[in-house]
């Protein structure tokens, strides 16, 4: 084990950025950061991670990203957009994290490998210049079921403390009881869609009760992470979300919640009003006292005119 992370570490200063070959962005966003590519060693085999990094030598505070697509789909591209835009604007290192997918691999999988990267993250905080006592956890879609449920997990397991969490219009109820209509909403995420994504996922009925994949059923969820919880009009699972805010609040975790016009569930992981939240509610969460005198933070009217 000792020589397959030796190896991963040496990776990070030989990878070459996959960004450049596609379109850039912006000028600006290329340049300030550092981006890797690579795999560490996982309960299933091992798991892909990508690593961006603000330019400079400084230590900063780490957050583990996870991707949308209905825990059957998705990979590290998905979450180029926020990954990017929270490593920049929150000034912290993003850990995009590549877990296993259903049905080849359904749960516990995927909360296992997210556990798994986050014991991986707090080994090697020097190797990657980060700060293993500011760690976060944020997601879209599956991934924010997996974001959410990882704080669950580390809690339980008495793993360092996660100081904040920031969910994206996340999956989190497989009983399906808490959807909104469809119809009403105009939604573009279905109930079908959702049912076909959770039988993949939880082949067990009795999983869809395991509050690692359906938070919104436990009964213990004092002591959570601060949470910010951005849901879009046009969504079936802003209820359900909604709901959990509600309910971490009522035993005493502090939450954000925001619900954007207009929008529908496919574009909220990149919508840029949602992304200006999120890095500016990761910055605070995760800033030392002198931090929060100094904003690094781009607002939403200089980023459009970068």
């Amino acid at each position: 084990m000792m020589d397959e992370t030796a190896t991963i570490l040496s990776q990070l200063s030989k990878l070459s950025n996959p960004a450049r070959k596609r379109k850039k962005t912006t000028k600006t966003a290329e340049l300030s950061l550092q981006i890797d590519n690579f795999l560490i060693p996982g309960p299933l085999g091992g798991i892909p991670l990508r690593l961006y990094r603000p330019q400079g030598n400084a230590v900063l505070p780490v957050v583990l990203y996870f991707h949308g697509g209905g825990f059957i789909s998705g990979s590290l591209n998905d979450a180029e957009v926020p990954a990017r835009f929270i490593a920049r604007n929150s000034n912290v290192i993003v850990l995009s994290v590549g877990y296993s997918l259903a049905p080849a691999k359904p749960f516990p999988a995927a909360p296992e490998d997210a556990y798994t990267a986050m014991l991986w993250a707090i080994k090697n905080a020097a190797s990657i210049r980060a700060d293993a006592s500011r760690l976060a956890v944020a997601g879209d879609d599956a991934g924010g079921n997996l974001a959410t449920c990882l704080t669950l997990i580390a809690r339980d397991r008495n793993a360092p403390p996660i100081l904040a969490q920031a969910l994206i219009g996340p999956m989190l109820d497989p009983s399906m009881t808490r959807l909104g209509d469809a119809k009403k909403l105009e939604s573009d995420l279905t109930p079908q869609e959702c049912a076909h994504c959770y039988g993949q996922y939880l082949p067990r009925s009795l999983q869809r009760l395991h509050p690692y994949a359906a938070p919104l059923e436990s009964s213990r969820l004092g002591g959570l992470s601060p949470a910010f919880i951005a849901t879009a009009e046009h969504d079936v699972l802003h209820v359900e979300a909604e709901k959990y805010a509600a309910a971490l609040i009522t035993v005493g975790v502090p939450v954000q919640v925001a619900r954007f016009a207009g929008i529908k569930h496919a574009s909220l992981p990149e919508h840029q009003p949602v992304l200006v939240e999120v890095a500016d509610f990761l910055r605070r969460r995760l800033a030392v006292p002198d931090d929060l005198n100094t904003s690094a933070f781009v607002s939403l009217e200089e980023k459009q005119n970068v």
